[in-house]
C-alpha cells in the first residue's frame, strides 16, 4: 500500500489515522493489498487495546506475521510458491495453546 493508494474504508477514525501512518511506521505495509492492510488494522488495533497480560505478544505476533505475508507479497517466487500444499513434509505435532 504506496502513498497513492487510496485509503480503504474503515471502521474508524482511529483505524483510518493508523491506516495512513502504516506506510510510514512500517514501510514494508506497501506489499499488502489493502484488504491485507485493513486486516492487519485492525489486528494491530485490537492487540494495542488489549490490557492483559498477553498484551505485548499479540502486538508482537500481529506485527511478524503481517511482515511475513509482506515480504511473501514481495518475492514473486514466494507469493506463486504460498498456496502450493507442502510435499509431504509433516511438521510435526501443533502445540496447542490456550
Amino acid at each position: 500500500m504506496n502513498r497513492d493508494t487510496p485509503v480503504p474504508f474503515v471502521r474508524d477514525e482511529g483505524a483510518g489515522a493508523l491506516l495512513l501512518a502504516l506506510p510510514e511506521a512500517f514501510p514494508w505495509v506497501r506489499h499488502l493489498d489493502a484488504e491485507e492492510a485493513r486486516t492487519f488494522t485492525d489486528e494491530l488495533l485490537e492487540a494495542l487495546s488489549d490490557a492483559g497480560p498477553d498484551a505485548e505478544e499479540a502486538v508482537h505476533r500481529a506485527l511478524v506475521s503481517w511482515r511475513a505475508t509482506a515480504r511473501i507479497n514481495a518475492d514473486p517466487d514466494q507469493l506463486r510458491d504460498a498456496p502450493r500444499p507442502l510435499d509431504g513434509d509433516d511438521l510435526g505435532p501443533v502445540e496447542v495453546r490456550e
